[in-house]
This record gives C-alpha cells, structure tokens and sequence, in this order.
C-alpha cells in the first residue's frame, strides 16, 4: 500500500473507540440489531470453501464471527479489531458459545494490520468488512489492506449504510445525526467508489441495494 497511518494516528482512533464503546459494549448488540441490517444476508453469501479460513475487520463484540462460525462449521475464523473493549466483549462470547478453538482474535487497526504476525495467517479465502467503514475515517486504505490479505481466487465481502435516497430527507437527516454521534459517517457514492477500486485491481464486484438504499452489500472477487 501506498498510503499509510501514523502510530500516533492509530492511537488517537483506539483510544476513540475505546471511549466509545467502553460502557456501548454492553447493550451493543441488542441495540445494533434493530439498524445494522444486512449483517445475516452477508453471512449467508460468504460460502467459504470446505476448511476455508475467514477474516472480519472491525469485529466488534465478535456477534458476525460467532454467526459465521455456527452457520459454516469447518472453518477457521479471525478477527481484528482497534478496541480492547469491544474485544473484551467478544472474547467473553465465543468462549461462552464454545467456539474459543475456532475464531482467533487480534487487537489492530484494519488500516495498518500484520496478519501473518498475529495470527500466522498471510492470506484468507474470505474477508468481510460489516459497518465499519463508515467508521474508518481512512476507508481507503482498509479496502487496499482487505485485497492484499484476500487470496487469489477469494472474495472481500462489505456491508454498510447506503445514502437512503428512497426514503424521506428527514429520515436520512435524522439517522446520519443519530449515527454521528457514535462517530459513524455513511460514505457518499460509495458503490461508485467500489467499483473505481475494484477496476484497479483487476476485480470483478457486485453491489446490490438492501432495505430500499438504507444499506448496500458488495463482493469484490480477486482474479485466481
């Protein structure tokens, strides 16, 4: 990658994060599930190989891994992320799901992030990205990451707010002031932007819009 993050920067971003979710963590998933839509849909489409190894970014309480692990039973699954408080909570609920022997997690910044060091792993069959981009404010940077750590052949799976440009401006309005506070900011023409690098890297990708344009999936697919 050509672009890098001071450490200074990825300090500044965890410590953010942890402030943040360091009492969120908590109510995060009861919460989220009434507004993070699209999560199960990308579960359901990832179809790992048999054995196949799986990589989250942006983790959170682990709640995607721990999906992903019960719905693809043979895979190994890892996941990173820049809070040491949402990681306490993912921690405490993949061991409480028996599934510690399956999903790995690492603290990182999906920006900057050695898996090979952490987990051992250079390459992965399938990496996902769930609402965490519009929390990065270097989101560019993570797709770059994502394609590098995603081996020939595998697939960068993304879900995240869309623009809402089918529903009331008022509601957008709201919601983008709601998600704000949180530090979260749905990126504007972002299947455009997608698409301009996935075109850069010989990639094919499909992008469809969920729950009338509130959120949008995507899947980047790396040339074998």
């Amino acid at each position: 990658m050509t672009d890098q993050i001071s450490d200074t920067e990825l300090q500044s971003h965890s410590n953010l994060m942890d402030k943040i979710y360091r009492n969120q963590r908590f109510i995060y998933n009861a919460s989220r599930k009434y507004y993070l839509l699209g999560r199960d849909q990308l579960i359901k489409d990832l179809a790992p190989p048999a054995k196949g190894i799986v990589l989250e970014l942006g983790t959170g309480t682990g709640r995607n891994l721990i999906c992903a692990a019960k719905h693809y039973n043979d895979c190994e699954l890892y996941g990173v992320d820049i809070s040491k408080e949402m990681l306490k909570s993912a921690g405490k609920s993949i061991v409480k799901a028996g599934l510690q022997n399956r999903i790995h997690l690492a603290k990182g910044d999906a920006t900057n992030f050695n898996s090979e060091k952490a987990f051992g792993k250079k390459e992965f069959d399938r990496v996902f990205i769930s609402f965490s981009l519009s929390m990065i404010p270097d989101w560019q940077i993570v797709i770059a990451q994502a394609l590098d750590l995603t081996r020939p052949g595998g697939q960068i799976h993304i879900v995240d707010f869309g623009e809402c440009k089918q529903y009331p401006k008022v509601f957008q309005k709201l919601l983008y002031t709601w998600l704000s506070i949180f530090h979260v900011h749905p990126i504007k023409n972002l299947p455009e932007q997608l698409k301009k690098a996935a075109t850069k890297t010989n990639c094919n990708v499909s992008i469809k819009s969920l729950y009338a344009g509130y959120s949008l999936q995507a899947i980047i697919q790396k040339p074998r």
